[in-house]
């Protein structure tokens, strides 16, 4: 018998173990659970995870299929573009061009951008953008290629992180945003430059906010994409002009093309001094020559139909596109300009090589699309050109793969393309122009210059409204020539005008039908006859002999390079001599032959350039009467005058180049017809040249203005746009700007050097002697009595450059024996002016001279 206190203790230790299994139970059905659970959520090892699809990572967007499929989320816009692992490591051409720009920010619709090759690179999980350096060649077959990279950077422009990886499908997708919503691709803004005055128009920074892709349009061979960036400051200084609408907010709308480089068995074809294509330079690093250059001439892929046959049909002719927005009148005259250079092509063996048709007004394209070569319109609120004509390229062979001409309406007005005709200095040419692959081009404000001044001409000699509508149209056809020139490849040639003697030119049954030129790609002075019963062409209307061996060079089709050196071998005739805007003088102390140069004409540079300023002269007396009409105001009188002094002092440039100038000739050794290199000029025509600027632009009555035209020079005022500055016309000032351009070039350092340097090889015309008479073309005459206000700001400015020249800040540049004739001179001219005569403004103007050159001499010593 159990006693009940065991019992009790029995009972407890049977419930513990009971209580304890019944737990024990409890965690083992939950371990079990849990253990279910896990078993459930965690695939066998035999299952795969799911795979991402581009589906779901696309899901969303449209699609824009073509060389690089692009998908844009239509909810927010996000670009993403895919990459197919065929693409990777290949090279592709990026270019872009300005949809619509503010020429403030130098920027405007039309103008060409970055042109280069680019690769696209993986790199662990991210794609590289990678620009190449196209500059150097190395050949395959010499070890040194083996180090082709050594020390040349390619530029990595940017770096993706890939959103989406496909082996299988062999695809990558990147989000591409950052790629065309920054300037990863090209510079659009353009940099601030030293010495730029701080309230100057600038843009802001970049807005990620506001930048927006706008356009994708997708081919198979090129993708372009349309983006509108916006650049913001909360606070400007200068807001920029009229068409600026708020300059807190500017929009630069810009087309980026990506383009599947050619594989077409385009052969090229490389550079010579003695004819002027544009380029693409490529220095050979594999070469022992002292010229490694295989320098890459732009051009078209032109190909015979018929390889066999002298005159062929081209597989793919050059076809322009007159954009529907161009004024109907107007099309014909574009028509037969454009066709002319046909004529060039036939003798390189092309028949129909160029060829134009009418953009119908019911396109599916417009004229910013690469694929169509567009002669496009604009009326810009500040045009930056008259006509614009660039190319882009493969810069790894030089193949032209597009171009655009862009023409603008002020050009065919009788607007003058600068307001600032009077106060501190004329607007120049380099307001009017743009660049084309390095040079800059600003053919169409001088062209529109002289139509303007064969407008008071033609006037002047009661000619018809048939006779003035005949000028403007020879005008016009000149600038689409040239305009078309530049997109074959042509670069300038300012050397061309030599052709024809005055007397020639001026026969119009002698010049009938020619070029009044050897070249279309010159700037050249508007062809006026003395007398107007023999009046010829103004303009040129067809290309010329130096055009058609250019196009011959170029294009002709060789087996080797001995055909194209005999081609070549031609360039020391006359009417192909050749000279760019490397060799042009139009600026002062800038290169040194002075038939490289604009606003000229003729065999004989000089004596036509007198005629122009006599003409000018002479149409000075006339325009206050054919230039006012009743019920207008005299803006146009302000106009017209504004154009006959640039003229004038165009053709005071022209003659001033020929001081201190050295003909150059760029033939060969041993070639036929070659001279010697350098051939200084003449102490005849530099004497001639003098005596001329003596005459015309030193002497007290140089600039002869009607003193009854000064009255009515007054501008149509406009709302307040007087209240930067007076009004009235500032003819001493304008006066003083022309002589000092001339001036510069005489004075310059480098045309001192040169004359000191051209003795040892034939120059006669001593420095020193030249200075000398420079001095007395400008004191002699007057300074015993009195000096006209004209000869007193002339004087104190000759008397300050020859100051500069031996005590100035610049006055290093200038060699020793430049210096000494500067102190001659100044002893001189005190010398001069010791005297007492004159009026009482002469007096004190003697005074201050005798005040400013004391002070010099003691700077010196």
């Amino acid at each position: 018998m159990i006693k009940p206190t065991k019992l009790f203790i029995l009972s407890a230790i049977l419930m513990l173990f009971v209580g304890f299994g019944s737990v024990h139970d409890v965690h083992a059905q939950k371990k079990k659970k849990k253990a279910e659970t896990i078993a459930t959520a965690t695939p066998s090892p035999e299952r795969k995870p799911e795979k991402k699809k581009l589906e779901d990572v696309i899901k969303g967007h449209k699609k824009f299929e073509g060389l690089f499929t692009f998908y844009q989320d239509t909810t927010s816009g996000e670009l993403k573009m895919l990459i197919s692992k065929e693409q990777l490591g290949n090279e592709y051409l990026y270019f872009s061009q300005i949809g619509d720009g503010v020429t403030e920010a130098g920027t405007f619709r039309g103008a060409y951008g970055e042109n280069k090759i680019f690769k696209i690179e993986r790199y662990f999980n991210r794609v590289e953008f990678v620009s190449q350096n196209t500059s150097y060649y190395f050949d395959a077959d010499n070890p040194l290629s083996r180090s082709a990279d050594a020390n040349i950077s390619s530029g990595i422009m940017a770096s993706a992180k890939i959103e989406f990886d496909d082996a299988e499908m062999g695809i990558i997708l990147i989000k591409a945003d950052n790629l065309f919503l920054k300037e990863t691709f090209s510079q659009i803004k353009r940099p601030s430059y030293p010495g730029e005055s701080p309230t100057s128009f600038k843009l802001g920074n970049l807005d990620s906010e506001k930048t927006k892709v706008i356009a994708v349009r997708n081919y198979e061979k090129n993708t372009d994409l349309a983006v509108e960036y916006v650049y913001s400051n909360p606070s400007v200084l200068n807001g920029g002009s009229q068409a600026v609408t708020d300059g807190r907010n500017v929009s630069i709308k810009v087309y980026h093309s990506m383009i599947e480089l050619p594989d077409n068995g385009y052969l090229p074809r490389f550079d010579d001094p003695r004819v002027g294509f544009f380029t693409t330079k490529v220095t050979d690093m594999t070469s022992s020559s002292p010229t490694p250059y295989r320098d890459l001439i732009h051009r078209w892929d032109l190909r015979k139909k018929d390889p066999s046959a002298a005159l062929s049909d081209p597989i793919e002719p050059i076809v322009w596109w007159i954009e529907n927005s161009t004024p109907l009148e107007w099309r014909p005259t574009i028509m037969n300009a454009v066709l002319e250079w046909n004529k060039a092509f036939e003798r390189a063996g092309f028949k129909n090589a160029v060829q134009v048709m009418i953009q119908p007004d019911d396109a599916d394209w417009d004229a910013g699309d690469i694929r169509y070569n567009v002669l496009r319109w604009t009326s810009s609120p500040n045009p930056p050109f008259g006509g614009y004509g660039p190319s882009f390229v493969n810069p790894r062979t030089g193949q032209i793969l597009g171009s655009d001409i862009m023409l603008e309406f002020v050009y065919h007005t009788n607007r003058v393309v600068y307001d600032r005709l009077f106060g501190e200095e004329t607007a120049t040419e380099s307001e009017f122009g743009t660049w084309h692959n390095g040079y800059f081009c600003t053919v169409g404000a001088h062209l529109q210059n002289n139509m303007m001044f064969g407008q008071a001409f033609l006037r002047a000699s009661g000619a018809s409204d048939l006779e003035m509508e005949g000028m403007k149209m020879e005008a016009m056809s000149e600038l689409l020539m040239h305009e078309v020139g530049h997109t074959l490849g042509l670069n300038h040639n300012m050397k061309a005008s030599q052709l024809y003697s005055p007397a020639q030119l001026a026969d119009k049954n002698f010049i009938e039908g020619k070029a009044l030129t050897g070249s279309v790609m010159d700037y050249l002075a508007i062809n006026l006859s003395p007398d107007k019963e023999t009046q010829g062409h103004y303009f040129t209307t067809t290309v010329g002999p130096y055009d058609l061996w250019a196009i011959e060079f170029g294009y002709t089709p060789v087996k080797n390079s001995n055909e194209l050196d005999v081609i070549l071998a031609k360039s020391t005739q006359p009417e192909l001599i050749f000279g760019n805007d490397a060799d042009d003088m139009r600026s002062p102390g800038k290169a040194i032959d002075p038939r490289v140069m604009i606003g000229d004409l003729s065999n004989d540079q000089i004596g036509y350039s007198i005629h122009m300023m006599e003409t000018s002269k002479n149409l000075m007396k006339e325009i206050k009467e054919k230039y006012t009409k009743d019920g207008e105001s005299y803006q146009e009188l302000v106009q017209a005058y504004g154009v006959l002094m640039n003229q004038y002092s165009t053709a005071g440039s022209v003659m001033s180049r020929f001081i201190g100038g050295v003909y150059v000739d760029r033939a060969m050794a041993g070639q036929e017809g070659a001279t010697q290199p350098y051939t200084p000029v003449s102490l005849k025509d530099q004497k001639r040249a003098m005596s001329a600027l003596s005459k015309y632009m030193f002497a007290s009555n140089a600039y002869d203005i009607p003193e009854d035209l000064i009255n009515y020079l007054a501008r149509q005022r406009r709302g307040f746009d007087f209240i930067s500055g007076t009004e009235d016309p500032k003819i001493h000032q304008q006066v003083l700007n022309s002589q000092k351009n001339v001036l510069a070039h005489l004075t310059h350092p480098n045309t001192l050097q040169r004359m000191v340097d051209s003795e040892l090889y034939g120059n006669e015309y001593n420095m020193a002697t030249y200075m000398n008479d420079l001095t007395k073309a400008i004191f002699d005459a007057d300074i015993n009595g009195n000096v006209n206000s004209f000869r007193q700001n002339l004087q104190m400015e000759y008397v300050n450059t020859l100051k500069g020249m031996v005590s100035g800040t610049s006055s290093n540049r200038y060699n020793h024996l430049a210096k000494s004739a500067a102190l001659y001179n100044l002893n001189y001219i005190k010398g001069k002016a010791n005297n007492a005569g004159g009026n009482l403004s002469s007096k004190a103007h003697k005074d201050h001279l005798k005040l400013l050159i004391d002070n010099s001499l003691k700077e010196v010593k």
